[in-house]
């Protein structure tokens, strides 16, 4: 029996072999929340200090919201191609064409930006570590092991979690281990850095708003879970788990260093000032050894997360061959399975390999070609749930968010304001914004001028037998 919403067209040659535990293991790994932690979340404290705690609590709120919003679309569409097929099936092909086109540059850049800030992490232990060629070692290697099969990768990416975790069990037993201080204050009276850098001072609506805007950046990655829902038994009936475990997760590995780092620091103005605050408090009281510990588990999150994210890549190409968007030499290629992995083997070659030549971008270049895709993409998927509401499309979605339209009211009013935070800074929020608007433009006019001369583009939506 088919489920409903799910059409009857050629089956998808991936294998069912995961459960819950697996797509959450792998989701985690695409989120790499601890790598999150070390990279993004030190931007918190720098724009808002302990003001970053009411800013992880609101940023949580538009999570939740938006964890409702992919849990029913996925629900209905766990399909390899993520999000462009939620929009594709519900706002048309065109706007699902342009989800499709944003998501290209997120997905290819993520690895060799990764790869290409990890000799940063390692300085410290091993300094003088080539950027280029380290980043082309971790690329490749990951590449060769996501030509495995999903339940092998679920298995090494997990294993990766829990040594990755040991990173952030570290921070939080030392900070709360040798607090000095309560957690009272930084809701009553969150305190910032004033402008000179050398006292505090209260923190305001604006600053907290911005390191909000933050926080969402660096608690994203648990919607990834539909990426993998063509391999996931009963995917329908069980993927919405997987997204909720994932976002809470994610929240628990952000959300308690922040707060151990706040209560333990002596001197919160040398915390704030810090470019690596959660080490510093590992450094502080659990000495050198400790932080090399620290750093060698940030570079195992990092790697873990290029393995990921060249898995979720992999199957989104996957996807969009099999809705033939390529031209017939290219999407043969692309859906090409292992007779033995069951991998999207071709695909991952080639998501690999555009990752290696990116290596030989400057990072700085890399992050401007990134954008700020995020903001599209949840914008997108919280119109598409609508619009399937509206049309019926979700009315026998497996799971259906509560308090509708409440979740994706929240995560479009988030957005107009992260966009118009952005707008508001000229360097890398406004020149994110046009880049964002850029590939929006050539999605479109790709669409226009190749997709749609070739006749009706469809979505395709594997068969999904019900329990």
């Amino acid at each position: 029996m088919l489920e409903k919403g799910l059409e009857p067209e050629t089956p998808s040659g991936l294998v069912r072999s995961l459960g819950v535990l697996g797509v959450l293991f792998l989701t985690l790994s695409v989120a790499t929340p601890v790598s999150s932690l070390f990279v993004i979340v030190p931007g918190m404290f720098s724009v808002a200090g302990t003001g970053a705690v009411w800013a992880m609590l609101l940023a949580t709120i538009v999570c939740i919201a938006t964890a409702y919003v992919y849990a029913e679309l996925a629900s209905n569409w766990p399909v390899a191609g993520g999000e462009y097929v939620m929009v594709a099936r519900t706002l048309g092909p065109m706007a699902g064409f342009v989800m499709l086109g944003v998501n290209v540059f997120n997905n290819l850049l993520f690895p060799p930006v990764a790869g290409l800030g990890l000799s940063a992490v390692l300085a410290a232990i091993w300094p003088g570590l080539p950027q280029i060629p380290l980043a082309l070692i971790v690329v490749g290697g990951a590449t060769l092991v996501s030509l495995l099969q999903i339940r092998v990768n679920a298995l090494i990416t997990g294993a990766f979690l829990l040594i990755e975790l040991v990173a952030a069990l570290l921070v939080i037993g030392f900070g709360f281990g040798h607090a000095v201080r309560g957690m009272g204050g930084f809701l009553a009276a969150p305190v910032m850095l004033a402008s000179d850098g050398a006292h505090l001072i209260p923190a305001t609506a604006g600053s907290i708003g911005v390191a909000a805007s933050i926080a969402i950046f660096a608690l994203n990655g648990y919607g990834a879970a539909v990426y993998f829902g063509e391999e996931m038994h009963e995917a329908p009936r069980k993927i919405a788990r997987a997204i909720f475990w994932a976002m809470v997760a994610t929240v628990a590995i952000e959300g308690l260093p922040i707060l151990a780092a706040l209560v333990a620091a002596p001197d919160l103005v040398a915390l704030f000032n810090h470019d690596d605050p959660f080490g510093h408090i590992v450094r502080l009281y659990g000495g050198g050894q400790a932080a090399d510990w620290l750093a060698i588990g940030v570079a195992i999150a990092i790697v873990n997360a290029v393995i990921a994210c060249i898995l979720a890549c992999a199957r989104f190409f996957y996807g969009t061959a099999r809705d033939r968007c390529w031209g017939r030499p290219i999407d043969q290629l692309l859906t090409a399975i292992h007779p033995r992995f069951g991998s999207p083997w071709m695909s991952t070659l080639i998501v690999g390999g555009a990752g290696a030549a990116c290596c030989f971008v400057p990072l700085e270049q890399l992050l401007v070609l990134s954008g700020t895709g995020l903001i599209a993409i949840y914008a997108g998927i919280a119109l598409a749930v609508i619009a399937g509401r509206r049309s019926g499309q979700t009315a026998n979605a497996p799971f259906r968010m509560p308090l509708y339209p409440l979740a994706p009211l929240v995560t479009l009013a988030a957005l107009g304001y992260i966009v118009w935070l952005n707008w508001l800074d000229p360097g890398e929020g406004r020149t994110g914004l046009l880049m964002t608007g850029a590939q929006i433009l050539l999605s479109a006019a790709y669409y226009r001028l190749v997709l749609r001369p070739r006749g009706n583009w469809e979505v395709h939506v594997p068969v999904v037998t019900a329990p």
